[in-house]
């Protein structure tokens, strides 16, 4: 008896997903337990697993649909399919040309999954519905195709690679009928075939769910809040020589590496507890004034920035910091993350120093009022007591919502981690 694969529950808030790509194909035999697709939420990617065995009878919705939570997305049957089977006897005894046009093309029936049957081309097995789909489209031999996923399967990517390598100037007649995006969307319009055929060394890539969503929330935050940065910079010497002294023994008592994310992160939590309008938010007329101190670090996966939270951080040592940080960054860029650990936040830190960045405006993480901008460590001369020396400087940045804080008190935020950061052991006393 053949059991619906539904879209389970996102988590709170989350009402629709992405449907980023199947793992399995229409036919292929799958365990209890083993993930059979992958769906894009705005914040996370996850996997939606079997819960039995057997054969995946259907897929109904491609990649690139949206799906919301409770809807059908394909189905599971018991033994082996009989497509299946017929695929496979197809492709020792190849159909005549004329046998084959007899069989429904997906656009005959308006669905994408030709009602969980498979295409019989040569090829087709190896490939999901969205790309067979797009491979028809630009009149792609999936036969001709060299697959680049496991087993042999045939992607997205492997088809495009064709196209372009297959491209010609000459072939303005492409443009007279609008391209689909081949994962069931509208048509989109086509690329302007320009007489140079620089259309060829044009790529067209889908946009993630998590992509749109930063790109949405990111301009949101510029047009819902009346935002500006305030600069400064602090002197490293003195953490610089602290972890250099004890960076070893630091490790070797905690298991943890002694970085500078928990040095900032402590100093910020001295300087939200000296103005805790930094570390609230603002709802309609009123302003919640948080004392908890739930610290974001964003990081950078290969699908965007994500921030996850170190909750409770006043509470945590340095060790307990840098070890919850490391933590999260693996879970990230592993995509791991769970909604808890992205749910929340009082106040956030992001430090474009890693990527070489020497100064920047970070923009505010709804709906925090305040971000703090790490940025790289670079030996510049700078005046002390009256002499020029070289000193390790590092320029920071806070970005607040001037709605909430005035100018003066944002100044006086950033001059406060200053002063701790220049003074490690403060930090101390603060924590």
């Amino acid at each position: 008896m053949a059991a619906e694969i539904h879209v389970p529950e996102l988590g709170e808030s989350v009402a629709d997903a992405t449907v980023g790509r199947w793992l399995k194909q229409e036919g292929e035999a799958v365990k209890s337990g083993e993930a059979l697709v992958e769906l894009e939420t705005d914040k996370i990617n996850f996997e939606v697993e079997a819960e039995q065995d057997g054969v995946l009878q259907s897929i109904s919705k491609a990649e690139g649909e949206t799906v919301n939570v409770g809807e059908v997305i394909g189905t599971l049957g018991e033994g082996a399919a009989p497509e299946q089977t017929e695929d496979g006897q197809r492709q020792e005894q190849p159909q005549a040309e004329d046998e084959q046009e007899e069989q429904p093309e997906p656009e005959d029936s308006g669905d994408e999954t030709s009602n969980g049957h498979r295409e019989v081309e040569d090829g087709a097995g190896r490939a999901s519905p969205s790309v067979r789909k797009l491979a028809q489209e630009y009149e792609v031999d999936l036969a001709e195709v060299t697959g680049s996923g496991s087993g042999g399967r045939i992607t997205r990517d492997d088809v495009e690679r064709l196209i372009r390598d297959q491209s010609r100037p000459a072939a303005p007649e492409r443009t007279e009928e609008p391209e689909r995006d081949g994962k069931g969307g509208a048509p989109q319009p086509a690329p302007a075939v320009s007489e140079d055929g620089r259309a060829a060394l044009e790529e067209r890539v889908r946009v993630s769910r998590r992509r749109q969503t930063i790109a949405q929330r990111l301009v949101e935050s510029q047009q819902t809040t009346a935002m500006l940065t305030t600069f400064n910079e602090v002197d490293m010497g003195a953490v610089m020589e602290l972890r250099k002294r004890r960076k070893e023994s630091f490790q070797e008592r905690t298991g943890a590496r002694l970085g500078f994310m928990s040095f900032f992160a402590k100093a910020a939590i001295g300087a939200l507890k000296a103005f805790p309008k930094v570390n609230a938010e603002l709802q309609d007329s009123e302003l919640v004034l948080k004392k908890y101190y739930d610290i974001g670090v964003a990081v950078s996966t290969d699908e965007g920035l994500v921030v996850p939270i170190v909750r409770d951080a006043d509470r945590k040592s340095f060790a307990e910091i840098e070890q919850g940080i490391a933590d999260l960054a693996a879970k990230a860029r592993e995509g791991k993350l769970t909604l808890d650990d992205l749910r929340g936040g009082t106040f956030t830190i992001t430090n474009g120093g890693i990527f070489g960045s020497l100064v920047s405006t970070p923009i505010l993480t709804l709906p925090q009022v305040a971000i703090l901008g790490m940025h790289k460590i670079q030996e510049r001369p700078v005046a002390v007591d009256g002499e020029v020396v070289v000193r390790p400087m590092m320029y920071l940045a806070l970005s607040y919502d001037h709605r909430v804080i005035d100018g003066a008190e944002a100044v006086s935020f950033l001059v406060r981690i200053k002063e701790l950061v220049e003074d490690p052991e403060s930090l101390l006393l603060e924590g």
